[in-house]
């Protein structure tokens, strides 16, 4: 059905309408009375055998919404209803600012590919905070949350690269508290200056500010994980994976979009007519998983590691899972894939965990790259 459905209709539409066309959708049937059981009982039954532990936290399965979906925490309990087992919201600024000037996204569906040049556009962290806070104190009983909820947060744009310290110190001092885990976003090309704070020397202080920032917000400790970009040379991401561990964070994302175009089946000239911008889905899967392979290899079950970047099946989930993932991330298979992505994704892992000689998903994370280390 979605296969017909992308099409006929969305795959006709600008990618931005039709991206914010079937999130009203999802949004909306989550607000129906019994409707959000109905659907969740179809698009997300209990897979049991996948549950895992990773940042303190319990959750139902590996699998979670990368963060650009939400932006601005409007959907969390509709993308819970579909399947996701946690949901990333963001990237969130310090200030409301509007984004890069559209036309800002692309479809490469020969590629199963996006392109966004985005920027970030977002409400602001004061707003997104009232957001979250409204939907955690609306509940009717003490708060216990449909979902895990991870807050992405990265430097406003019009903020010098000498101030973000200070503007992601803001984000963390209004989000933190409502905040499962926090995400400090250094790896989007598509806000000038920004990779350049994956510099070990910025990073360093740039994550114990962070880190101070949430601890003095909030009595109980909110896990902290860095975001990086599949375009760094190995040394640096030995260098990343060092300071993870001198700073105590609690995980590595791994990875942002990339800004290569090398390997499309896409017409070069058309890619090139698009422009700057990120790209994401099948193309950068061999990418990310060579730095998530690098990072395993670096740091081990030390801190948490997160495999995104050309998620589309069951099977490199589980690729990402054997590598040293101990959570996996998807988003632009979701645009091809439909509501029922989270689905197959979980069906396919709990079959792919039973044949394997693993009895839980906790005893194969890093189990292909610690085989290829001692071999």
């Amino acid at each position: 059905m979605y296969p017909l459905l992308f099409k006929t209709v969305f795959r006709r539409m600008d990618p931005e309408r039709a991206h914010h066309l079937a999130f009203d959708t999802i949004r909306a049937a989550a607000a129906v009375p019994g409707a959000r059981g109905g659907v969740r009982a179809v698009a997300a039954p209990a897979y049991p055998r996948l549950r895992v532990r990773a940042l303190g936290l319990d959750l139902p399965g590996p699998f979670g919404l990368a963060a650009g979906f939400d932006k601005n925490a409007v959907g969390i309990d509709g993308l819970a209803m579909l399947g996701f087992d946690f949901v990333e919201i963001g990237t969130v600024t310090a200030r409301a600012q509007p984004g890069n000037e559209k036309t800002r996204l692309f479809r490469l569906t020969g590629d199963r590919a996006l392109v966004n040049r985005m920027g970030f556009n977002n409400d602001g962290s004061a707003a997104v905070a009232a957001r979250l806070a409204r939907r955690r104190h609306g509940q009717r009983r003490p708060y216990r949350p449909d979902t895990v909820v991870g807050v992405n947060i990265g430097k406003t744009k019009t903020v010098p690269e000498a101030e973000a310290t200070a503007d992601y110190v803001t984000s963390t001092e209004r989000l933190a508290a409502y905040a499962d885990y926090l995400v400090v976003n250094v790896s989007s090309p598509n806000t000038p200056g920004l990779r350049n704070l994956q510099a070990v020397e910025v990073l360093r202080p740039l994550l114990t500010a962070v880190r101070e920032a949430a601890d003095r917000t909030t009595t109980a400790r909110v896990p902290l994980l860095v975001k990086i970009a599949p375009d760094l040379a190995d040394e640096d991401i030995d260098a990343v994976a060092d300071l993870a561990l001198e700073l105590g964070l609690d995980g590595v994302i791994a990875t942002n979009t990339t800004v290569s175009r090398d390997g499309l089946r896409t017409d070069p000239a058309h890619v090139a007519s698009l422009g700057a911008g990120g790209l994401s889905g099948a193309p950068l899967k061999e990418r990310s998983l060579q730095v998530l392979r690098r990072l395993y290899a670096r740091v081990g079950d030390r801190i948490t590691l997160v495999g995104v970047g050309g998620i589309e099946t069951a099977e490199d989930a589980w690729e990402r899972v054997l590598a040293g993932a101990t959570l996996v991330q998807g988003y632009s298979a979701f645009v091809y894939e439909g509501p029922l992505w989270p689905r197959r994704i979980h069906h396919g892992l709990d079959r792919l965990l039973a044949a394997s000689p693993y009895a839980t998903l906790a005893d194969a994370v890093g189990a292909d790259t610690r085989k290829a280390h001692t071999s």
